[in-house]
């Protein structure tokens, strides 16, 4: 289904934007008309239309440069998304306190670097902007193995409503908690395409999310038609994970 939407004349800086969902979510904003700025702790494969630079989006010093290069470049920024993040899946019980403090850096206190860099431009300038935190469905279940993840993420949730609280009216925070989405990785990290088959066929949709579905979402939220809606947690999940009694067998 074509995008309709027009963010023509728009800034957009995505945080990990060239790979996986993030790529998705550049693709989806670059369809839309916008000016799209990339950032990863390396240089990566560009996506055509994009810039990219480099940035650890752990370094507030970093992040403060990479939005005043960004502004000093086009002008101005419209919209923020946070999605760099991540973890690998190790058991709580034997991570190692480092790892628990990279993986909550990463996937909490960047994004709220970013946002109050961001924040100090667009409350200064024609139109305000939009910020969009993308996290994740395991903020709100178990998420064994990945357990800082999933606690980074549901504080992520939080900081949204927070922010949208203070930030408003000139900047709107919204956070889209993604579910299963196929990248670049999935077969590596799930198993296999007969392993992934399996895992879609729970899913009420039948099948994991396209990276540009999660774009679209960040897109919507960006744009004039989301104008009054801040603070919301939207899920994208494609109707949720069904509850394990239902995959039991009933007969046993």
């Amino acid at each position: 289904m074509p995008l309709a939407l027009d963010l023509s004349g728009r800034v957009v800086l995505v945080t990990g934007g060239a790979k996986g969902i993030g790529r998705g979510v550049t693709e989806a904003f670059l369809a839309a008309g916008a000016t799209v700025v990339t950032c990863a702790r390396s240089d990566a494969p560009t996506v055509d239309g994009a810039e990219h630079r480099v940035c650890d989006v752990r370094d507030p010093a970093a992040v403060a440069a990479l939005v005043d290069g960004v502004v000093a470049a086009h002008g101005r920024l419209d919209v923020l998304v946070n999605n760099a993040g991540g973890a690998p899946a190790v058991e709580a019980a034997t991570a190692s306190p480092r790892l628990h403090e990279k993986v909550v850096g990463l996937n909490l206190l960047a994004p709220l670097a970013l946002s109050q860099a961001a924040n100090a431009v667009m409350q200064g300038q024609d139109g305000g902007g939009a910020i969009v935190n993308v996290s994740s469905i395991a903020a709100h279940r178990p998420a064994p193995t990945i357990a800082a993840y999933a606690a980074a993420k549901a504080g992520l949730d939080s900081l949204t409503r927070s922010l949208a609280m203070e930030w408003g009216p000139r900047v709107r925070v919204n956070a889209i908690d993604v579910g299963l989405c196929r990248t670049e990785h999935t077969d590596d990290h799930y198993g296999g395409d007969d392993r992934v088959a399996a895992i879609e066929r729970t899913i009420p949709l039948g099948r994991m999310a396209r990276p540009v579905e999660v774009g679209n979402v960040a897109v919507f939220l960006a744009s004039d038609l989301a104008s009054y809606v801040s603070g919301a947690r939207v899920s994208c999940d494609g109707g949720g994970e069904p509850p394990v009694f239902l995959h039991i067998d009933r007969t046993d």
